[in-house]
């Protein structure tokens, strides 16, 4: 990891893709979801509280799935970026009037207070994130102790068909660079996360034309590599590109199909008791304090994957 920002994304770009991003949960966003709450019955008890962090462009139908699965366990969600709040709350908000309100769970919106879940949901979110060692702490401040952070994000290998077209070309880069699982793990550990499990898949979309392709990558996101090109492009350049994406990314295997990478990347890590350095003089926290006096109470209590 050479630092704690990815160093090819634009923070001012990162911000104004964050603000105008699409108030609606792209398709691969929800398979991913999908296969991530999959992952969930490996965890044998059931939080007690649960936070959904930008669950509109997360998956909103994977958020019923997870609903489904803790029907009686609190929610939390929270919308970072506050214009697609009133999305969040016309999709997930129940009426006073009807009776599921009642059966399930109460749900509340708004930024979690800290160490309020004990499970933070977090789902294709960190990848276009300008400073994710900042959002990572975000989500320890969240958490209760033993509770545990759930979040995917893509991964190096993403679009790597895309990227040798525009390099072939002789293009600024198609895209900014997307980091590897394994720095995710440093960061979960810097942040004060322990035993960070973290796993990858590969999942190939194909496209029909490259017209589809470019709709489906506009509904995922930006390029938001600092090189990219500043201008506008014209119509003789996008029928290049069409020319170029046809004939260099169709895939036999797939019937003559456009074919893209996206490499998925899953982690999971849980927040252990604070540990204090002991030293002449050692200034605690009550919070802090408040755990590591619930933990010494319970010395057998352990976290269950």
């Amino acid at each position: 990891m050479s630092s704690e920002r990815p160093p090819t994304i634009d923070p001012v770009a990162a911000a104004r893709w964050h603000a105008a991003a699409p108030a609606a949960s792209p398709w691969l966003h929800e398979e991913v979801a999908r296969r991530m709450e999959d992952r969930l019955q490996w965890i044998r008890e059931a939080p007690a509280s649960w936070c959904h962090w930008d669950a509109v462009r997360g998956g909103l139908k994977a958020h019923a799935l997870v609903s489904a699965r803790y029907p009686k366990v609190r929610c939390q969600v929270y919308e970072s970026a506050p214009q697609r709040e009133s999305t969040a709350q016309q999709v997930l908000a129940r009426p006073w009037w009807n009776p599921a309100r009642w059966a399930a769970a109460s749900m509340q919106f708004g930024q979690p207070a800290d160490a309020s879940v004990q499970m933070l949901w977090a789902n294709m979110a960190l990848h276009t994130a300008a400073d994710p060692q900042a959002l990572i702490s975000q989500w320890h401040r969240a958490l209760g102790v033993d509770g545990y952070l759930m979040f995917s994000c893509l991964g190096p290998d993403t679009l790597r068909e895309l990227h040798a077209v525009y390099a072939a070309l002789g293009w600024p880069p198609a895209g900014h660079a997307f980091t590897d699982m394994h720095d995710w793990g440093d960061m979960l550990v810097h942040a004060g996360f322990a035993e960070p499990v973290m796993d990858m898949e590969r999942i190939t979309l194909t496209f029909a034309t490259p017209e589809r392709l470019l709709q489906e990558l506009r509904e995922l996101g930006c390029n938001l590599h600092p090189q990219r090109f500043g201008a506008l492009r014209g119509r003789h350049w996008r029928a290049r590109l069409y020319e170029a994406l046809a004939d260099r990314l169709a895939d036999p295997a797939q019937g003559g199909q456009l074919a893209l990478t996206f490499e998925i990347i899953y982690g999971h890590a849980f927040k252990p008791a604070p540990r204090v350095r002991v030293s002449e003089s050692s200034a605690v926290s009550l919070q802090d304090m408040r755990a590591m006096l619930r933990q010494g109470g319970n010395e057998n209590t352990s976290h269950k994957p």
